[in-house]
């Protein structure tokens, strides 16, 4: 029987899949029908600072509203409240979260303000979670942002959270970057232990009919995985920390590309939404059945196997254009079965 151990921020790891962080994980009974799948790992629901902060002023302003609403009233405009967002809730689910399974459970902290990445790690570190996962990005809202200020920032974050923190810390990035493989050789020298590849954001739409912006969730799919499959190779044997690919990874087949490449492990979670949490079963049976057939013993047997360090062939990594003969019109056709 293939052994699908593996190593993730220095944590052993059953296998290689990861359900990342989503309301999915809010439950408690689907955290223990998610281990009960077979799930290596749990990443629980990221803690927005920006969306704490702002149910902390909707609750101020509801209990503050008639609280100067008289004849000798000494402000007209609302009473702006100071301090750290209150957090206790989440403190609290996370707690029970981890209460409830056998398997690590990670936090993911999403937060603006440079001292509440440091004060939120330290609070919950005393939940007893495993690690931690720090979304970095930032989005293009003004033009005075220079490239060295956003990374050094995120760098430095870094710096000041594992020096609060014992346990390991990941950083989940966007592709976003003007050289994401320099930044992640950065963030390695500042002290991450892991870096999930790539965070998928949510991009606006347009309604022509009403002529309003929303927001559709856009569940991902295995065509989505190929941007982490790239870097999970080009990053093969030359970090130290852990490479987790995340988007895309929809089934077993995905799973073991991502370790072809040099993936240590992935993070689904549109599967799950989309095949159930029964889903988590097949992807390591589908595992489990390739390894047995190509008499791999172990995930090191192959991990990294067609990763740019291992690979005869290295074009896959040094080209990002379509090649005519990679690629023929005839080719394309067939492909979307527009032609036989």
């Amino acid at each position: 029987m293939a052994d699908l151990k593996t190593h993730y921020m220095g944590i052993e790891l059953k296998n290689p899949i990861i359900i990342g962080a989503s309301n999915l994980v809010t439950d408690i009974d689907n955290l223990k029908k998610i281990e009960k799948a077979g799930a290596a790992a749990i990443v629980y629901k990221s803690l927005f600072e920006e969306q704490i902060q702002l149910e902390d002023l909707e609750l101020h302003e509801r209990k503050t509203e008639y609280s100067e609403r008289n004849a000798e009233m000494i402000n007209l405009y609302p009473m702006s409240i100071s301090g750290t967002p209150d957090i206790r809730e989440h403190l609290l689910a996370l707690k029970n979260a981890k209460n409830s399974i056998s398997i690590p459970l990670f936090a993911s902290i999403n937060a603006i303000l440079n001292e509440s990445w440091v004060e939120y790690a330290k609070k919950i570190e005393e939940t007893g979670v495993d690690g931690f996962e720090l979304n970095f990005y930032s989005l293009p809202e003004k033009n005075d942002d220079g490239f060295e200020d956003i990374e050094n920032r995120q760098i430095q974050i870094l710096r000041d959270v594992k020096s609060a923190v014992s346990i390991p810390v990941s950083v989940k990035l966007s592709s976003y970057y003007t050289n994401p493989l320099k930044h992640i050789y950065a963030l390695e020298k500042a002290g991450a232990d892991a870096f999930v590849l790539f965070n998928r954001l949510f991009q606006p739409d347009i309604d022509i009919y009403t002529e309003e912006h929303h927001f559709p969730y856009s569940l991902s799919n295995s065509e989505d995985n190929r941007l982490p499959l790239r870097f999970s190779g080009l990053l093969y044997g030359n970090v130290n920390g852990s490479v987790c690919a995340n988007t895309g990874i929809m089934n077993g087949s995905d799973v073991i590309k991502m370790l072809l490449a040099g993936a240590d492990c992935v993070q689904v979670v549109s599967t799950i939404y989309l095949n159930q949490i029964d889903v988590i079963k097949t992807m390591l049976a589908e595992i489990t059945k390739w390894m047995d057939s190509k008499g791999y013993n172990s995930i090191d047997d192959f991990k990294g196997k067609l990763s740019k360090k291992n690979s005869e062939n290295k074009l896959p990594y040094y080209r990002a254009q379509y090649m005519d003969f990679m690629m023929t019109t005839s080719q394309i056709l067939k492909k979307y079965k527009i032609i036989n």
